[in-house]
């Protein structure tokens, strides 16, 4: 079992985004099945169109951002959930005045990461 709070969880820079940051609050050893994820994304920061090999479950905490899923750009704010399967392309840009926060749930199993477009 594990018990901790988020601010003692070292926040680590994304590569290849711009302006965002990760705390991996439940890793794939204290967790059996998933590793829970928090992502920090400044003012006009994002992350570039990827895919991956694990599916995403997210949960917006804060602010508003522009997410693209497939050929789809979604909207979203504090409140909204997103799931986006494994394999497919996203991204995402930060469209508001504030820092856009979100929790991100993946399976524990090999995620390779692919950058399709590294522009964000």
């Amino acid at each position: 079992m594990t018990v901790k709070h988020a601010v003692d969880v070292e926040a680590n820079d994304v590569l290849n985004a711009k302006d965002t940051k990760i705390q991996v609050l439940i890793s794939s050893r204290e967790g059996p099945n998933f590793a829970l994820r928090k992502f920090s994304m400044q003012r006009d920061g994002g992350m570039p169109r990827h895919t991956n090999t694990v599916e995403h479950e997210q949960y917006v905490l804060r602010g508003e951002a522009s997410i693209t899923i497939g050929e789809e750009i979604h909207h979203v704010k504090a409140g909204d959930v997103v799931f986006i399967p494994e394999g497919v392309v996203h991204s995402y840009q930060n469209t508001g005045e504030e820092p856009f926060e979100f929790l991100c749930i993946i399976p524990n199993k090999d995620d390779k990461v692919t950058v399709v477009d590294a522009s964000c």
